[in-house]
């Protein structure tokens, strides 16, 4: 695929709308002029408003996480990407071609080369053993039967299920078919891999193991990856950035560390509100001028702790219990950024409170 854009973007959403119904230009007209409510499109138009005038952009390599409750919106949404959905409104470009341009065939060849799906649901083929399974999409493409099972055989290993490539189906566990399903992603080698809720009815034991295999494997390969999810954690633990939706609405895009220490709103806030910020709140987040420092306590003690901007939360504190006294944040190249003192990491393990 060519790739028109001048950004480093894999992904470019802006403006889309979408809106269920009979009349979803009329209802989308009513909206944009008179600015109504998704419960007042609904009454008004029997229309639903699934996806509103939603823009953003996915760099290429990164993990983007879209979350939030059900009904929010963000499966509607990552459907637009590969136009499994067609948006009401708006403009979608993959690899910096306008995918609502595209015909039929340059769909297929979209779907089958450039961007790769893994389903909730698994979506196996149950007459076909798991090497096939994985190898489908090379398959449907016309690769020979060697060279095809070799790269399902490649990705089998990748994620440790190379002993069950001649199995079927029904005889593996559901964790063990969602690999298979990632292993089949891997395979069809997409520079764009849509992930829609693929560990959420797993146990959650397996669905942590899985979630840390994915990571290991995205380290590896660096493909974009739009990942679904309604479960915070999952979301803090995979994305780069990650963006919050309500009733069709993004509410918030930052990364973790940023949803976590500026919420957009109460809603955010509450979706935060339980998640630790030990090992994800960094330095260069809680420190303060080094001037400020100086201004209220004097000159730094010149044997102080020296840490690094990344530094996590949890590493700060146990620095500040082995040594008592300020904590100077430096970047890469040794340069004092700022300084990090109790009440720096006391503001930083309670939730909305602020260094005094």
């Amino acid at each position: 695929m060519s790739d028109t854009s001048t950004s480093n973007a894999a992904i470019e959403i802006s403006g889309v709308w979408k809106i269920f119904g009979n009349a979803p230009q009329e209802a989308l007209e009513a909206v944009r002029k008179d600015g109504l409510s998704k419960a007042e499109v609904l009454e008004k138009y029997d229309a639903v408003v699934g996806v509103s005038d939603v823009s953003f952009s996915v760099e290429r390599g990164e993990i983007f996480c879209v979350m939030g409750l059900s009904g929010s919106g963000k499966s509607t949404l990552v459907r637009h990407i590969n136009r499994l959905l067609a948006p009401t409104a708006g403009k979608i470009l993959v690899g910096g071609e306008d995918v609502m341009a595209m015909n039929e065939e340059a769909l297929r060849e979209l779907r089958n080369r450039h961007i790769a799906m893994v389903f909730q649901d698994f979506g196996l083929m149950p007459h076909r053993s798991v090497r096939d399974n994985v190898a489908m999409a090379l398959e449907i493409r016309g690769i020979a039967q060697n060279p095809r099972w070799a790269a399902a055989d490649r990705a089998l290993e990748m994620v440790e299920l190379a002993g069950w490539r001649d199995k079927f189906a029904h005889e593996l566990s559901g964790g063990m078919q969602q690999r298979v399903g990632l292993a089949r992603a891997i395979a069809a080698d997409a520079e764009v891999l849509l992930m829609d809720e693929p560990f959420s009815a797993l146990d959650p034991l397996i669905r942590r193991q899985l979630q840390e295999e994915f990571m290991k494997l995205a380290a590896i390969m660096k493909k974009t990856t739009v990942f679904i999810t309604h479960d915070l954690d999952e979301a803090v633990r995979i994305g780069d950035r990650i963006a919050i939706m309500r009733d069709g609405v993004v509410v918030q895009i930052g990364t973790p560390e940023e949803i976590v220490m500026k919420p957009a709103d109460d809603y955010v806030s509450d979706f935060v509100a339980g998640i630790s910020r030990l090992n994800l709140i960094q330095a260069h987040s809680l420190m303060q001028p080094l001037s400020v420092y100086e201004q209220a306590h004097g000159a730094l003690p010149a044997d102080a702790a020296v840490m690094t901007e990344d530094t996590t939360l949890n590493r700060l504190i146990a620095e500040a219990v082995r040594k008592d006294g300020p904590i100077v944040i430096q970047d890469n190249d040794a340069r004092t950024l700022g300084v990090v003192s109790k009440n720096e990491l006391l503001a930083g393990v309670v939730a909305g409170v602020e260094a005094a």
